[in-house]
């Protein structure tokens, strides 16, 4: 066995978890903008944005785990979940370990959102912006593939899909219906609208 694996394990499944992370991102933001139409109609469609955040959360355990059992640079529990704790490379791990904390925190409240008031679980959703940014930076300051032209143009292309999605969002047709909607006068229990 390799002295290296552990080292292998960790720049893999920290490249394969940022890739979930965008591909979970991007597929949520087409999803919200109604890009995909007004309403998915297929479950599978969001179940598919679901899965991949909860798989992004398993190769970042992955990760972890890689850098706690790699014996190049010593990362203890601290160094792992304790931003500038860790000597190598301080400010790029913090970046990581704050990119954990904000991951953690949509994936809970994504799983508690029946239970959570929604424009909460709004709020923390928004987080993803914050997640993919400081993910980003992380990969390209904390890894040595940082200068690999195909994760480089990965990241271009992640930029470019994230910033359309936005755009599109707040602009699009999605949103002016979406928008149309909400002002729709609501009726309640007693009284009548006209249609």
């Amino acid at each position: 066995m390799s002295s290296q694996l552990w080292w292998y394990v960790a720049r893999a499944s920290g490249i394969v978890a940022w890739t979930l992370t965008v591909a979970s991102i991007v597929w949520g933001l087409a999803l919200s903008t109604r890009a995909l139409g007004k309403k998915p109609r297929a479950p599978w469609l969001l179940d598919l944005h679901r899965f991949l955040g909860g798989l992004a959360v398993v190769f970042v355990a992955v990760h972890l785990t890689g850098l706690f059992f790699d014996s190049y640079v010593h990362f203890g529990l601290s160094e792992l979940f304790v931003p500038f704790a860790s000597s190598w490379k301080p400010l790029p791990v913090a970046w990581g370990i704050t990119g954990f904390y904000v991951l953690v925190a949509i994936e809970i409240t994504s799983l508690l959102k029946k239970h959570l008031p929604n424009k909460f679980w709004h709020t923390i959703h928004l987080g993803s912006y914050l997640l993919y940014v400081v993910a980003t930076i992380h990969l390209l300051t904390a890894g040595t593939d940082a200068t690999n032209t195909p994760l480089r143009l990965a990241c271009v292309v992640s930029v470019g899909l994230i910033v359309f999605f936005s755009i599109y969002r707040f602009i699009g047709p999605g949103r002016a219906a979406s928008v149309r909607s909400a002002r729709k006068p609501v009726a309640t229990a007693g009284s009548t609208t006209s249609t």
